[in-house]
Order: C-alpha cells, then structure tokens, then sequence
C-alpha cells in the first residue's frame, strides 16, 4: 500500500531566507512545520517526513539555463558578486551565502514528492517550502530563485506523464510555471490571481492562452483587487473544475500561496483561512476524480507569518493526510504558547476565521446564472470566452 501521504521537512529548510527585513522570511515555514506537529501530522504511521539532499544540476537544468545557474552559484559563493541581470541581488531576490543549495533542495523536494506520486509510492504529496513559482529559465523573479513547480512538472514529463494540471491560487499570477510551458500542450496551467494591472507581476490576463502549439493550455482568472470568499470561491468552481474534466490530467500539481488572506501585507484580495481551506478540499477531491488521486501539493506566498501562513498550510498537510482539521478546531495550547514566549503576540485561538457557517463555506454557483454587471464574473466570463471553445466547453453552461 502507498504511503498516505509524503511531506518534505527539515528545520535545514529555513536556510532559504533572504534576511530579516524581506517578507519571505522563513518563520513561516518553521511555524507551518510546528503546526503541523502539534496536530500529530508528521507521526502518523501513513505520513512520511522526508529531507531530500542537494540535487546535481543536471536535475536544475531540465528547466533552468546552464548560464543560470552558474549565476546562482557564483551569487551563493559570493553575494557580492551577484549578477544584476540575472535578478540575483536585487530587492527582492537578495543574495545570501548558500543561495545555490538552499534553493535546490526546495526544487528536489518537489520533484521527490512528485516521484513518489507518479510511482504510486505516495497517493498525495506535500512541499510546503516550494511553490517558487515566478523564477524563469534565465533569471530569478518574486522571492523565487529555482522554480521548483516547473521543475517537479518537466520531471512527470520525463517519465511518461503525457497530461499535468497546474492549479495556482497563489494571489500573484504563476507566470513563471505558465512561461515555461507556454508552448508545451501536454501541461495545462490555470492561474487565479490579483489582477496584474494592480499586482507584481503585471501579467496573467484572460487573452493569454498559450502558444501557437498549445492555445487554451495557459488560463488565467484576473480577479479585481478586495474579492473575497464568495466571490473568490464562484470564480474557482466557474473554472477550475470543468476545465480538468475536460483535459483529463494525469496528475495535479497545485501551488497554494496564502497572500490571497484578507490579512496579508503585499496584496489586495479578501479570502478568509475558511475559503482557503476550502479551495485545498476542493483540489484534493479534483485529484481523486480526475486524476486518480496522483495530487502534488506546493506552498507558495504568504507573508502573514503567525495569523495565515500556519494555520493554511496545517491544513493542507491535514488534507493530504486524510485527516482533515476543522476551522472550528482549537489550535494547540503549546504551539499558541511558543508564539507566546518567541514572539510576544497572541496566537489565532481557532483553525478558522470563524466565516464558514457550521464549518462549510457558501458561494453562489455558475449555474445560476451570469450577473454582467459583476466585477469577478465580468473576469470570470472573459477567461471562460477566451479558453472554454478550444476545449469544447460552452461558455455559459458548462
């Protein structure tokens, strides 16, 4: 029998921390990982905990350019000698000594899980270190060095995956992932997103579809900045779903970026810890239907590191675990104490956001009917008219 499900974690993972002013900082995933345990996740017989070494290049090569990387190398040896050009010791990708490793093991991590998922070793597998979605082949973008996401994907490519979903719902468009397969019809990506004429990185708009080899492989949902649960959530199922059903993915990737939160500093939409929760439920469930449970799970953004960030991505391992935790569930005194004691602040005393009504999230469906004067469903409707008819979908209907 394959493990419930295979986790990547170490305490060595916090080394991909570009200093103590930058939003990435990596108390997030400490304190995802604290989480985590005080719920017993990581000692359950059916969850394997896993710390994948340094990969060799040739792994980082399968996505990224040879030039690239040796940048990245130089930078991690010196981050005096960072190359400008590259994104490399910039604002928001600052070198710091040991940049090289730090980022390649989040890349193996992926491609670890991956590997498990697609050799039926692991029915679900969960890195929430990676998600590092914005790097392209040639630079590094947005907090994020080597693009574990894509590299975890060309991997499935590799061997014998001929159809990968990715789903991101990170509140930045996924324009790293979408770039790099921008022209591969075998990797379909739907992005939902904080509008790129309000957000970094400016890009992800309903007419970007793919290339000329693949039109209708790249999807894009550009949300109006304050969306939130209701709305955020009718603009998933409006397309998320249908779309799957019609590619028939072999595997799903998801990228679940947390800075969609009404609490998050960098961005503009509304979401709740409730609907994020539900957006994961409703992956994990896409996965077993569609994809015969094969479902990799990445973290992503999230720059509220005490309030958000754990409690999300607790519960996403939870799902991935088969073990679901409630919103209405108490989080556990000792983890409340070590934000305490560490931090000076005061905990969040529930999983949830107290939103979801007896612990379920309400939305009002597509098929009720298009409203045209409604900002998100004017979004909504324009990706549905730009993707749905290359796929055989109505626009209205289905």
């Amino acid at each position: 029998m394959p493990t419930q499900a295979r986790v990547i974690w170490d305490q060595s993972f916090t080394a991909y921390d570009f200093g103590a002013s930058h939003p990435m900082n990596p108390l997030r995933l400490d304190l995802t990982a604290r989480l985590c345990d005080a719920f017993g996740l990581f000692s359950r017989p059916d969850v394997e905990v896993v710390s994948p070494p340094v990969p060799d290049d040739d792994l980082l090569l399968t996505v990224h350019d040879a030039d690239y990387v040796a940048a990245v190398r130089q930078a991690s040896a010196d981050p005096r000698s960072a190359d400008f050009s590259r994104g490399l010791g910039t604002e928001d990708d600052p070198a710091f000594t040991g940049m090289h490793e730090s980022s390649a093991r989040v890349a193996a991590g992926s491609v670890d899980v991956a590997r498990a998922v697609w050799r039926g070793e692991a029915e679900h597998g969960v890195n929430f270190c990676g998600g590092l979605h914005h790097a392209m082949r040639d630079h590094a973008a947005g907090f994020c060095i080597y693009n574990d996401a894509a590299i975890a994907i060309q991997w499935l490519l590799d061997h014998g995956a001929e159809r990968v979903a990715y789903v991101d719902i990170d509140v930045h468009h996924g324009d790293g992932v979408e770039r790099i397969f921008w022209d591969d019809p075998r990797v379909m990506t739907v992005s939902l997103h904080e509008s790129g004429r309000m957000l970094f990185p400016g890009t992800g708009f309903p007419g970007d579809i793919g290339g000329p080899d693949a039109e209708g492989s790249a999807v894009n949902v550009a949300l109006p900045p304050g969306t939130g649960d209701a709305a955020w959530l009718r603009a998933f199922h409006a397309v998320v779903p249908p779309l799957l059903r019609a590619f028939r993915p072999q595997v799903l990737v998801s990228q679940h970026g947390c800075d969609s939160h009404f609490l998050d500093p960098l961005a503009h939409l509304a979401l709740s810890v409730d609907a994020q929760r539900t957006s994961y439920d409703s992956l994990h469930r896409l996965a077993h239907s569609e994809c015969d449970g094969r479902w990799v799970a990445l973290g992503g953004g999230g720059y509220e590191l005490v309030d958000v960030v754990p409690r999300a991505w607790t519960h996403l391992t939870a799902i991935a675990a088969h073990q679901p935790i409630p919103l209405d569930a108490d989080v556990p005194d000792d983890w409340r104490e070590h934000i305490r004691m560490e931090y000076a602040r005061v905990a969040p005393q529930r999983m949830g956001d107290g939103v979801a009504e007896g612990g379920v999230m309400w939305w009002r469906s597509w098929e009720v009917g298009y409203d045209p004067e409604d900002p998100v469903d004017q979004a909504v409707m324009a990706t549905r008219k730009a993707v749905f008819p290359l796929h055989g979908l109505d626009v209205w209907f289905d």
